[in-house]
């Protein structure tokens, strides 16, 4: 089981060349980085800490460029979102950011995909928030023409790209490893089993229960032989969690790093090391 790491940094965090490198040398292996454009101040929707939301949401480093500087200065780090709200971007310029990171890093790229839950923010994007799973599902399929091998086209209820050259590719055939982020759920588990690599979930627990219903989807779709892959996020390790976790078949775990300054995150990954 992979133990990587995911934290909100900011412009008031640890850089993130700085994280990078470190991770690498510890031997951590991967770095996941959330997103939000903005924070709409007026907003009625409930953060998913709770309210007040934490000051790092408000000031979030883009994650692809982010990512970018972090492939640059790293050799086997994974890199990844966690998540990418696909609904408040350009399909087109969102397929070409993922191709270019993962081509920059050596295909080490995962692009983690998230429905979002800031109806504000989202709203500001131009996005109608109660068709926002249709939308994803739309912007992901035509994210996969543009990187398939040959020019494809593709006409979808929300967006259209004629057969184009369209370059970088991703470094695997068909793109970059794609998770779909969210609370376990039979719309979920449809939408991974038809378009992604595997889960995202929101923090290991509950996975006994749900892991059954994500793998019959997986088979009802005719996936296979393989099953999906499985990521808890944000998470709060102890050995008996992390332990579980492998017994269950996880393959990756992303422990939560404070969204601090640079003694602060090292203090945390010196209390982390005990589990690589």
């Amino acid at each position: 089981m992979r133990v990587a790491t995911t934290i909100p940094l900011t412009d008031e965090t640890i850089t993130p060349v700085r994280l990078a490198r470190e991770l690498e040398q510890r031997g951590f292996q991967g770095l996941y980085l959330p997103e939000h454009t903005h924070i709409p101040i007026s907003r009625e929707s409930t953060g998913p800490m709770g309210d007040p939301l934490p000051r790092a949401y408000t000031r979030t480093l883009d994650p692809l460029v982010a990512l970018g500087a972090a492939a640059a200065v790293t050799e086997r780090l994974a890199l990844g979102t966690s998540v990418t709200l696909v609904a408040q971007h350009d399909p087109i310029v969102l397929a070409k950011q993922a191709a270019t990171v993962d081509r920059m890093s050596g295909g080490r790229f995962t692009l983690g995909v998230g429905l979002g839950w800031n109806r504000e923010e989202a709203v500001d994007h131009g996005v109608p928030w109660r068709r926002r799973r249709s939308l994803v599902r739309d912007r992901l399929r035509l994210m996969r023409a543009l990187w398939a091998p040959e020019p494809t086209a593709y006409e979808g209820e929300f967006g259209s790209v004629s057969a184009s050259w369209a370059h970088p590719k991703p470094v695997r055939p068909g793109g970059p490893r794609v998770l779909l982020g969210g609370a376990a759920d039979p719309r979920l588990f449809a939408d991974v089993a038809e378009l992604a690599d595997g889960w995202m979930s929101v923090g290991g627990g509950g996975l006994a229960r749900a892991l059954p219903e994500l793998r019959a989807a997986w088979v009802a779709a005719g996936r296979g032989p393989g099953e999906p892959e499985v990521v808890p996020g944000f998470l709060e390790p102890t050995p008996g969690k992390l332990a579980r976790l492998r017994e269950l078949g996880v393959s990756e775990v992303l422990l939560r790093l404070p969204s601090g300054d640079e003694n602060e995150v090292m203090r945390a990954l010196d209390a982390y090391a005990r589990y690589l």
